[in-house]
């Protein structure tokens, strides 16, 4: 489902400021082997981006710079501070579209001057002049020109690392040495800086009538089958015999196993026929006692029977048959079983029979439904 809202597009840093300091090396061109020219150098700046692409910088650069003569082995180094305005040019916003950059590369340019002094290492050597014909005692005042490389991380971020790369054109006398030509001079150095004063190009919207469909829930009827079983009753002959199984010496019907499930079966099955009727049959097991005492315990075993068919289920004892057999029949092979009363009964009984249908039923169930509305949304300009 589409919702409306105001938009929350990301905005794009419009400008910002920062300070950075920087430490490296510096190497001064001439005629000696550069391992022995390398001296350290160190930066501290001031600038401020006016657009993602277009940014100036204040950038002072100062330490040591180092020439000499190889064929003597004889080197001195003298001090130097470079102030220099930059103008700086972030390509990776030049030509991307996107406004977060892991790393950002920057070409820089700029104009300065250069100050050198101390040069009283050269003075020590006590060179011919011919040697040095530049040479300079007191302090040096001249021009600087810059070009440069920067490669910076995610610009977006309070704090920051840089490489840079710069190449510096100084006036001829920089070194002493004449070449007829500017000197050069070249640094590489890290840096790290700390962004502030972030501002933000705010998105532009327009408003505009759209059509959302939304996915609802509703409640749909339908129709479903279910199996039931549904009861069928019918009159049909049927012979009925239940089986109670007593306890030796036992003649209470309440004490017998399975007395209530049997009585209950045989008196609801006696209540759906208006002929049948039924014979108690009591028996004896023939191992244990004597004659004498199992026709009696049979005969009880029945009697206490009937009694409960009659007095708790209400069936006439017009219906009922009460016999013994003692131990002089056995019904079962299994002696202890013989201790029992076995219920007959032939006759019309009122069946009933289930038997499984379709049925049909009525119901509800979730469905998904499209619907449309129109709403007033807010879309970004890009």
């Amino acid at each position: 489902m589409l919702l409306a809202g105001a938009a929350t597009a990301q905005t794009d840093v419009k400008s910002f400021s920062y300070v950075e300091a920087q430490g490296g090396v510096q190497l001064t061109s001439t005629n000696a082997p550069m391992d022995k020219l390398i001296t350290p150098t160190a930066s501290l700046s001031f600038g401020h981006y006016f657009t993602p692409v277009v940014g100036a910088r204040l950038h002072v650069n100062a330490w040591q710079s180092k020439a000499g003569f190889s064929d003597i082995d004889q080197y001195y180094k003298w001090k130097y501070v470079t102030p220099d305005l930059d103008l700086m040019l972030n390509l990776t916003n030049l030509f991307s579209k996107s406004s977060v950059h892991p790393l950002n590369v920057i070409l820089l340019g700029g104009v300065g001057l250069n100050y050198a002094w101390d040069n009283k290492e050269l003075d020590d050597l006590a060179l011919p002049i011919t040697r040095t014909p530049l040479r300079w005692d007191d302090n040096r005042l001249t021009h600087n020109l810059r070009a440069g490389l920067r490669f910076e991380t995610n610009q977006r971020k309070p704090l920051g690392l840089s490489l840079e790369l710069n190449a510096n054109s100084i006036d001829d006398r920089f070194n002493s040495k004449t070449n007829d030509a500017d000197d050069w001079q070249f640094t590489a150095q890290i840096g790290l800086s700390y962004r502030f004063g972030y501002k933000y190009n705010e998105p532009r919207y327009i408003t505009k009538m759209v059509e959302v469909t939304d996915s609802v829930d509703v409640d749909e009827p339908y129709t479903y089958t279910v199996k039931e079983k549904q009861p069928e009753t019918k009159m049909e002959k049927k012979s009925i015999r239940e089986v109670i199984f007593f306890e030796i010496r036992q003649s209470d019907a309440n004490a017998a196993s399975g007395t209530d499930k049997a009585i209950k079966d045989v008196a609801d099955l006696m209540k759906t026929s208006e002929d049948a009727k039924f014979t108690l049959t009591g028996y004896a097991d023939k191992g244990t006692g004597n004659p004498r005492l199992n026709k009696m315990y049979a005969k009880r075993r029945a009697d206490d029977v009937a009694a409960k068919l009659t007095g708790e289920h209400g069936l006439d004892a017009a219906r009922l048959t009460v016999d013994s057999k003692g131990d002089t029949v056995q019904p079962f092979e299994e002696n202890d079983k013989n201790r029992c009363v076995i219920i007959t009964g032939e006759g019309t009984f009122k069946v009933t029979t289930y038997k499984e249908v379709d049925v049909e039923k009525q119901g509800t169930r979730k469905v998904k439904k499209a619907v449309t509305r129109t709403v007033e949304v807010k879309e970004e300009v890009k």
